[in-house]
């Protein structure tokens, strides 16, 4: 097929590689602007503008695909699909109307839910026993689309969001190599989706990482575990940010909520008598480190109160 690839961050590179491995003929790829980076707030390019151009393929970085000469660009690739894979932007209708099978998007949740732009935390953060990747035929909507291949994957106990990212970045390869094979054979069967479980996954920002221990320990792992690796899970110690970024629920606590009760490993009380066990630490101005090392350089007495 010919096809137009848009994506623009590193999960969206695994589906832009399996195109070319495919043979599929990726004729242009459209992407968000290059951003500055790092403290010399260099500008630098997307990871999938990187990849393009390691592939020598043409690369269209568009403030809105709502301009006149952005639409006439694209309808002149006069492709079979449009693959859109976290681009980042909504689609005009007259976009979606180009090619002839339409704009297939990879989505990295179970639809209905999660929809929105943080799936994968979001899944993580609520505790969720698994998580997934469905392939729809894009509508004018926020991940509304009829649904046309899902695949499932477990998350285990100790998943980082992160760890989950890149499980759903190769999965959505394989989803998106068979949607394209489906479509071309004319044996996939679109679903409507249901609106019964649908649950918005909002922007990750940083007002969520400050750690109520007050929350049970379950609740609190679910927390470190979603937020990481941005932007942290956090605390404060004698005034100082610290923050968590692995964990593992503990045992028993009697003790306020907050309160150190055991240094090895280091355990912190939670919400109904249960305790959080900090594996990994990272202390205002350091680098992050395994938790028994960060107690043989700072003197933490039990009984401290984590806030």
């Amino acid at each position: 097929m010919k096809v137009v690839f848009m994506g623009t961050p590193d999960f969206a590179v695994p589906c832009l590689e399996r195109l070319l491995q495919e043979g599929h003929e990726v004729s242009l790829v459209v992407t968000r602007a290059d951003r500055p980076k790092g403290r010399g707030h260099k500008m630098t390019p997307p990871p999938v503008k990187e990849c393009a151009l390691s592939h020598n393929l043409p690369v269209l970085q568009p403030t809105t695909l709502k301009d006149d000469a952005v639409y006439e660009a694209l309808a002149a690739e006069q492709a079979d699909v449009f693959v859109v894979v976290a681009y980042g932007r909504l689609l005009p209708q007259r976009v979606l109307d180009l090619p002839r099978y339409g704009c297939i998007n990879i989505h990295a949740s179970l639809l209905p839910k999660y929809r929105g732009a943080a799936p994968i935390q979001w899944a993580v953060l609520n505790g969720e026993s698994e998580s997934g990747v469905t392939s729809m035929q894009m509508d004018a909507g926020l991940d509304t689309g009829d649904m046309l291949l899902t695949a499932h994957v477990p998350i285990t106990a100790d998943m980082t969001g992160g760890e989950l990212h890149d499980v759903l970045s190769l999965l959505g390869a394989d989803v998106l190599a068979d949607t394209l094979t489906g479509l071309a054979n004319g044996t996939l069967q679109p679903q409507k989706q249901g609106e019964t479980t649908t649950e918005y996954a909002a922007m990750l920002d940083k007002s969520l990482c400050p750690l109520d221990f007050r929350k049970t320990a379950p609740q609190l792992h679910d927390q470190v575990r979603g937020l990481n690796p941005w932007p942290s899970a956090s605390c404060r110690c004698d005034g100082k940010l610290l923050k968590v970024h692995r964990s593992a629920v503990g045992g028993a606590a009697n003790a306020p909520c907050g309160t150190v009760v055991k240094l090895d490993p280091l355990t912190v009380a939670c919400g109904e008598n249960t305790s959080l066990v900090l594996l990994e630490i990272q202390a205002e101005g350091s680098k992050r480190m395994a938790a028994v090392d960060f107690l043989r350089g700072h003197a933490l007495p039990l009984g401290t109160i984590l806030e």
